[in-house]
């Protein structure tokens, strides 16, 4: 496939990295163009430049990537757990070999700094080092029939072809929560990447291919129309697992058709994560973790701090460290020496983060820093705080995706609580006190799968993550991870 429309500012590394991945549909282990030879186009957020062209696949693409998982299943269940580990061992061990190629994949696709890639790529390979592990803990159970003598077995085995459909944020790392579970278990997969950040997906499935992964075990299929190429999946009944992680309204859609099949599902979706910061919180430790969690990927993440609540006896100074925390922020090109803020994704997200900022202004919020777009091509947001947002505010009810950090005000406990619960959503909860009590009392009360107890990150290869509510279904991470790819049999043995 020919690159067309480069955008040449580039280095000359970097167009070498991009003409080296592939750009096909990964299908039955062979790299094959899309029907028709159709593509489309990839920018970069940082420049709105294209990039280049990645294959476009149809309906019928998708269909030849589900028959091929569904004809490799069965030889793939059949693998032990030692080869199947065995796999993700050298997967990890390629991809730190070419960790340089990827961030600057994802520096260029996503808008990425250059540690950020390199910190999202390391998470990913925690993952596929920790399902290497777990492939060989497959847990079952053997017993004696309490009532009739015989013998109660119980065995886990795969659930079968799994769909994967990835997001754009975190396009590595979500594929590794996803992909290496799903492998550890002995279940082939359909990968379907967000069209903004098709690359590294691509480069992934090549180490998949390099590892000698089975033919068929591994399909990535890169597409413009996701709807209309996944959702004849889904309904076609020859999967047995949906994995999505995204936007609530796309996951109950999925969720729709995937009820059709009665199709186990797994939903990582919206979060508004409150941010809770008492009295007696060490407010550098607050500030620290506010800002690595705030402000990574540009707050496009569904763990980042939405509604800051502060206790109005700290809320001034707690500000002021806050403002001058954000204007020490470089933005620019992900490939560029001392930037740590990148762009936003598109037109449409900075679009997005701008009318919901006005909408809180406009209804009463203070705006104390930023506020508006940054003046130079790429689809960049300035760093902004806000100050005593109204709870009509669209800023209080969804996720602002965006480095944005909106400043609210409480006084008891008891109050901060209830705000903090009073939305549909249920990803993680954050808090910060030195009260023991008070820090076990509101962890407890809060309604969400995860909580940062004076700390800002939650996410790790052997804890279980995700959400409550609207926030999603099952677990990614841990031993349940892995559960979310395997049925449970029972079989009763009479001696």
């Amino acid at each position: 496939m020919t690159i067309t429309n480069i955008d040449r500012e580039a280095t000359a590394l970097e167009h070498e990295v991009v003409s080296s991945t592939p750009r096909d549909l990964f299908i039955a282990g062979q790299w094959v163009p899309a029907a028709g030879r159709k593509t489309f186009d990839v920018s970069d957020p940082a420049t709105e430049k294209v990039f280049t062209q990645v294959a476009d696949a149809s309906p019928e693409d998708g269909r030849r990537a589900l028959d091929a998982a569904v004809a490799a299943q069965a030889d793939f269940a059949a693998t032990t757990p030692a080869f199947r580990a065995g796999v993700l061992r050298r997967v990890a061990e390629i991809l730190r070999r070419d960790m340089e190629k990827n961030i600057r994949i994802l520096a260029w696709e996503a808008g990425k700094p250059l540690a950020q890639g390199r910190a999202e790529i390391n998470s990913g390979i925690d993952f596929i080092e920790h399902f290497a592990e777990e492939a060989v803990r497959t847990e079952g159970n053997y017993q004696m029939n309490p009532v009739s003598g015989g013998r109660m077995i119980v065995v886990k085995q795969p659930i079968g072809p799994s769909i994967l459909i990835t997001p754009w944020n975190f396009p590595f790392s979500q594929a590794a929560r996803k992909l290496a579970p799903a492998i550890a278990a002995g279940c082939t997969v359909v990968v379907k990447p967000a069209k903004e950040t098709p690359l590294i997906l691509l480069a992934f499935a090549r180490a998949f291919q390099e590892a000698g992964v089975p033919d068929g075990v591994v399909n990535v299929v890169t597409t413009s129309d996701s709807n209309g190429v996944m959702e004849p999946l889904i309904r076609s009944g020859d999967a047995r697992k949906l994995s999505f992680t995204g936007s609530t309204p796309v996951g109950v859609k999925l969720l729709e058709q995937a009820a059709e099949q009665v199709l186990s599902a797994s939903m990582e979706l919206g979060g508004n994560a409150p941010f809770i910061v008492f009295d007696d919180a060490d407010l550098q430790v607050a500030i620290d973790s506010l800002m690595l969690n705030k402000m990574w990927n540009t707050g496009q993440t569904c763990t980042a701090a939405n509604r800051i609540f502060v206790h109005s006896s700290i809320i001034d100074e707690f500000q002021s460290r806050l403002v001058e925390r954000m204007k020490s922020y470089v933005q620019g090109r992900g490939f560029d020496e001392g930037v740590n803020l990148g762009p936003l994704i598109n037109a449409k997200q900075l679009a997005s983060v701008e009318a919901m900022v006005k909408d809180a202004v406009g209804k009463g919020a203070a705006l104390v820093l930023g506020g508006e777009r940054l003046n130079r091509e790429g689809f960049f947001y300035k760093p902004t705080v806000l100050r005593d947002v109204p709870a009509e505010a669209e800023l209080n009810r969804e996720e602002v995706f965006g480095p944005v950090a909106p400043l609210i005000s409480f006084e008891t406990e008891v109050e901060v609580v209830a705000k903090a619960n009073d939305t549909h959503y249920g990803l993680v909860s954050y808090v910060f006190t030195e009260d023991l009590r008070r820090a076990v009392r509101v962890s407890e009360a809060l309604e969400a799968g995860n909580v940062g107890l004076n700390r800002g990150t939650v996410a790790y290869a052997a804890a279980p993550f995700g959400g409550v509510k609207k926030s999603g279904l099952g677990r990614e991470g841990s031993k349940e991870g892995l559960d979310e790819f395997m049925e449970t049999k029972f079989i009763a043995l009479q001696m």
